[in-house]
């Protein structure tokens, strides 16, 4: 008997649909996982649904399992949480994490899936993805004791690189946001808050990861001589200005990018299943429960997405349920 599973694709830029797709059994080495959870990654996923990943940057835009090329029909998407069913004895019944699209059922390798711990509960696991991309920014950013530290863009992961900074012992981590309801987020992550105007200045470090040219230019602005900017943004398409005139030289700032697509070469010892495991040891945390502030069943996906990628609705990750999928 052929089995089936359903899956979320983007038929056309601004137009999602969910369909039909064969589902084969698992082959050695591989697991077959029943999904309970996915997490929407507001940025990219938003930017992918409009259509705007630049030719250019099709290859390094590739989801691991991604199905389809850009900008569509393509199958895309990362945060999957699920049940492994068939494959190795070792890993059947045990809840992982896997970089998939959005599907109710899937087929993939068994060292693709990571074993969730058992003291971080699954719905907040669909967190690791962006967790790990913030790990990766750390250990990019190498910040020391005591810094004076600024995330501007209290996105899913401005606020995942501030959660995971503000253990760092004496340092001042402040996120900073025009949306006044980021507040909470930021108390709730053990971090100070601030809108654009009101930031603290003299930052050793700033992480810029709001995706516009008017944070990366204030970024700029909050640093110390000497300072650096780490830009985790993707902008797709869009085309960016800042000025660079004025103390931008005299002041000998820096302008960094960080990419999870390739682990840090500060870290060029551990491996990508590593970075990962330790993103999801961090997720025991309860705070993390802070940057999920929506829920949605699969069916309505394709509804859900089309109004995140026109400005709406504002929770940072909208997670994904399949209890009736």
């Amino acid at each position: 008997m052929t089995r089936e599973a359903r899956a979320f694709r983007l038929a056309a830029p601004g137009r999602g649909e969910i369909r039909t797709v064969p589902l084969p059994g698992p082959g050695p080495g591989e697991v077959l996982v029943r999904t309970r959870f996915t997490g929407i990654s507001r940025g990219t996923e938003t930017l992918v649904f409009r259509g705007e990943v630049p030719p250019g940057e099709y290859a390094t835009m590739r989801a691991p399992f991604q199905q389809g090329e850009f900008p569509a029909p393509v199958e895309y998407g990362y945060l999957a949480v699920g049940d492994v069913e068939e494959g190795p004895p070792e890993l059947v019944g045990r809840t992982v994490f896997c970089l998939h699209p959005h599907r109710t059922r899937f087929v993939v390798p068994a060292d693709a899936v990571v074993v969730v711990p058992d003291d971080v509960p699954a719905g907040r696991a669909v967190l690791a993805g962006t967790v790990e991309t913030a790990v990766n920014a750390a250990w990019d950013a190498a910040p020391l004791v005591g810094d004076r530290i600024a995330v501007v863009g209290a996105g899913m992961v401005g606020c995942s690189v501030a959660a995971v900074l503000a253990g760092l012992p004496g340092a001042r981590v402040e996120l900073v946001d025009p949306d006044p309801d980021r507040a909470p987020v930021a108390a709730a992550l053990g971090v100070g808050f601030a809108a654009p105007a009101d930031a603290t200045g003299g930052c050793d470090l700033v992480v810029h990861a709001s995706a516009t040219g008017a944070g990366l230019e204030r970024s700029l602005e909050l640093l110390e001589p000497e300072g650096e900017v780490l830009e985790l943004s993707w902008y797709g398409t869009r085309r960016v200005e800042i000025g660079l005139g004025g103390a931008f030289h005299s002041r000998r700032l820096a302008v960094r990018s960080s990419q999870v697509g390739t682990v840090s070469p500060r870290r060029a010892g551990r491996g990508y299943g590593e970075r990962m495991a330790l993103a999801l040891r961090l997720l025991a945390d309860p705070r993390f429960d802070a940057l999920i502030g929506g829920e949605c069943r699969f069916d309505e996906l394709p509804s859900v997405l089309a109004r995140m990628a026109a400005g709406g609705p504002p929770a940072l990750c909208v997670r994904v349920t399949y209890d009736d999928a």
